[in-house]
Formats: structure tokens, C-alpha cells, sequence
């Protein structure tokens, strides 16, 4: 299933840990101008980043299925997934399906227009594409809120 080959590994940025992995995966969808709450992995084991060619991977202990409530969808999320990414772009996903009637769709590209029109558009391997609001799939990073102060 894996794409990674010695080469790319040995370029890239690789963390191990969950805590690690989950902070390193926002900064990296937040990089390439993608919404932060794209990939909600749970018990990330590894995760790897070479930016000279844009490969992308990240281990987690379980599969892992996810509702996006403000879309009613469900994502289920492999072992592995493993992409290219650029500005705005995800290719070449894998590990990565969602579900239409009843049945798991892989999804092979996500990506926004540039310049963005709120929309984020998910791809299938057969042409088939979806888009949706780019907010279903931002959540809201707890470290930016500002403390408010009460005055009395």
C-alpha cells in the first residue's frame, strides 16, 4: 500500500507520537492553505513530511471512521494515508474513503480554488467530485482565542 521509498523517508521531517503528530499534521494543512479539522486521525503512531517532493504520510494504530456533522458524512481514515500535497492541493490521496448511500468511495484528490471561493472540492479515482463548504471542516484552534477579561 505504501508509496514511501527509503529516498523520500530520508529527506523527510518524520515525528513519531501522537501529540506530536496531531500538531504537525494542523501546521502542515494550515501550510498548504487547507482547512485544519481535514484529517481528525486518532493514536497517530508516525507521521512524515518531505517538502522537496510533497509527500506526505501519517500512521495511526486503527483505522478510523469520522462523522463531519456540519456535512452529515462519514470519512473512514486507514492505517496509513499517504499523499502529495501543494498549496491548496492535496493528490494522489490514499487511505482515505467516504461513504455515499451505502457504499465506501475512495477519495484520491481534495483541493480549494485559488483564488479560495470557500468551497473545498474531494475527488474519486473515477472523476466523481463533491464540494463543500470549506468551513465543515475547520475547527477552531483553542491556543488562538483571545482571553477575554470582565470588567466589573
Amino acid at each position: 500500500m505504501s508509496t514511501l521509498t527509503q529516498e523520500i523517508k530520508s529527506r523527510a521531517e518524520i515525528y513519531h507520537g501522537d501529540e506530536v503528530c496531531q500538531v504537525k499534521s494542523k501546521e502542515l494543512l494550515k501550510e498548504i492553505a487547507l482547512p485544519n479539522g481535514l484529517l481528525p486521525l486518532k493514536d497517530i503512531e508516525e507521521c512524515g513530511y518531505d517538502r522537496e517532493s510533497g509527500h506526505v504520510w501519517l500512521k495511526q494504530k486503527k483505522s478510523y471512521t469520522h462523522k463531519f456533522e456540519k456535512i452529515g458524512k462519514l470519512v473512514s481514515y486507514g492505517t496509513e494515508v499517504t499523499a502529495l500535497v501543494e498549496k491548496g492541493r492535496i493528490k494522489k490521496l490514499s487511505g482515505v474513503k467516504t461513504k455515499e448511500l451505502l457504499l465506501w468511495i475512495s477519495l484520491n484528490e481534495i483541493f480549494v480554488e485559488d483564488p479560495p471561493n470557500g468551497n473545498i472540492t474531494f475527488k474519486t479515482p473515477t472523476g466523481l467530485y463533491r464540494t463543500f463548504p470549506v468551513s465543515a471542516f475547520e475547527i477552531e484552534d483553542k491556543s488562538d482565542k483571545s482571553v477575554g477579561v470582565k470588567e466589573v
